[in-house]
């Protein structure tokens, strides 16, 4: 029988640290076990539907039989719509001919990626964050890894970027930030702003540039004094230098309806467009023409925003005050204050704690195990992100959370924390 190997690429891809941290939610519940399952980055449709007004325009557009090919780069009314929405909320000006429609963010994120990064290519990235390494791991770049700090609220810092930023083809950047729910400060947006600027003028005219994939997937959903901050609004010599990934994901709880779009300079979004048609990730034709009808009722998505936006708000802010209560009564646990998408950076620093049957809790990996053993509470570890391994700072997402539950969950985990030694 002949070898069982494949290629280099698909020898070597790790897969989502978080799908198998589900694996292992799955079998619980399998048994029977009540789990408070925080570690999906996706919404409970049942809590937080999708407009009522996006689903009808599907359901309408279906009826229509909008069924056939969409263009590659996506249908003029929808590139117009997405135009007119960013110049609205943003004050940021896109022509249709930057603007790409995809099925989703990933098909961006990826298209982008091949466009601008060779093998070998520098690409930095913070730690944590998304998925950053298995794109630059496509792509054959070289990662340049900063670990952000608990002081910045886990947000790269232009100090980090600087050393680096040299003969670097690609800084890929979050804000609002999965996973940790934080964003960039003006300050400090302008000052990576700067930096990418400085090192694109001392290039050579046919040296690559430095480009900025500014991933704002969750930028309508800041909370409080929060404020989004985006690169060309700080600095508009950025737009010939950045690529922007968004859509309605996370903006309209729509996950699975799959409908993003990319902004960026015309000849980037160009050869992006040729590489997503290849691949074939458009966004089906009926949700291409629904979006495209609900994004410019803006009153209607005012209406909808502010109860999705106060759902969350609460669960967030009643997470991290149950965090804040128990670190208050001596337990070895902090939350970041929330400001942004459907998480919750909290900690849970219980290494070298001892169960009431003498197991030593050694490593991180044992801590994220009692939690959910014990407190029947599933949470996503830093390191899923790219943190390193003993990084005792988690991603809790509230997009399946029941209000009803969070109290007793909060009880569980003190009873949970109330046995080790």
């Amino acid at each position: 029988m002949g070898s069982d190997k494949l290629s280099q690429l698909a020898e070597t891809l790790i897969g989502s640290e978080i799908v198998s941290l589900g694996a292992a939610i799955k079998e619980k519940i399998k048994q029977g076990n009540k789990i408070y399952n925080y570690t999906i980055g996706d919404f409970d449709a049942s809590i937080f539907p999708i407009p009522q007004q996006l689903e009808d325009a599907i359901i309408n557009s279906y009826n229509k039989r909008n069924t056939t090919y969409p263009p590659a780069d996506g249908i003029a009314e929808l590139r117009e719509a997405v135009s007119q929405f960013i110049a609205t909320r943003e004050g940021i000006d896109y022509g249709t001919n930057e603007i790409l429609i995809a099925a989703g963010g990933r098909p961006l994120i990826y298209a982008a990626f091949r466009a601008i990064v060779d093998k070998g290519d520098k690409v930095i990235y913070p730690v944590p964050s998304w998925n950053n390494n298995h794109y630059v791991h496509f792509t054959e770049g070289e990662h340049v890894l900063i670990e952000s700090k608990l002081e910045n609220n886990f947000m790269p810092t232009a100090e980090q970027i600087k050393p680096h930023i040299k003969g670097a083809t690609l800084l890929a950047l979050c804000s609002p930030l999965n996973p940790t729910g934080t964003t960039f400060t003006k300050k400090e947006l302008s000052a990576i702003c700067d930096l990418v600027i400085a090192e694109n003028e001392q290039r050579g005219a046919d040296e690559k540039k430095l480009y900025l994939l500014y991933d704002q997937i969750y930028w309508t959903l800041t909370f409080g004094d929060t404020v989004h901050y985006n690169p060309v609004s700080l600095n508009p010599k950025m737009k010939a230098y950045t690529v922007f990934i968004d859509g309605i994901s996370k903006a309209f709880a729509a996950t699975g309806v799959r409908v993003g779009w990319s902004l960026g300079p015309a000849h980037v979004i160009n050869k992006m467009k040729a590489i997503n048609s290849h691949v074939g990730a458009w966004a089906p034709m009926a949700e291409q023409k629904a979006v495209a009808d609900y994004l410019i009722q803006g009153d209607k998505i005012d209406t909808y925003f502010t109860g999705f936006k106060a759902a969350i708000e609460e669960r967030l802010h009643r997470i991290y005050n149950g965090f804040i209560q128990l670190k208050k009564e001596g337990f070895t646990v902090d939350a970041v204050a929330p400001q942004a998408a459907i998480y919750l950076t909290i900690q849970i620093n219980l290494v070298g704690k001892k169960t009431t049957d003498g197991k030593l809790l050694a490593t991180q990996a044992d801590v994220t195990g009692y939690i959910l053993d014990e407190a029947k509470i599933a949470i996503v570890p830093f390191y899923a992100f790219g943190a390193s391994k003993n990084s005792n700072w988690y991603r809790l997402s509230v997009g399946t959370c029941k209000t009803e539950e969070i109290d007793e969950m909060l009880e569980k985990l003190k009873a949970a924390l109330s046995k080790l030694q």
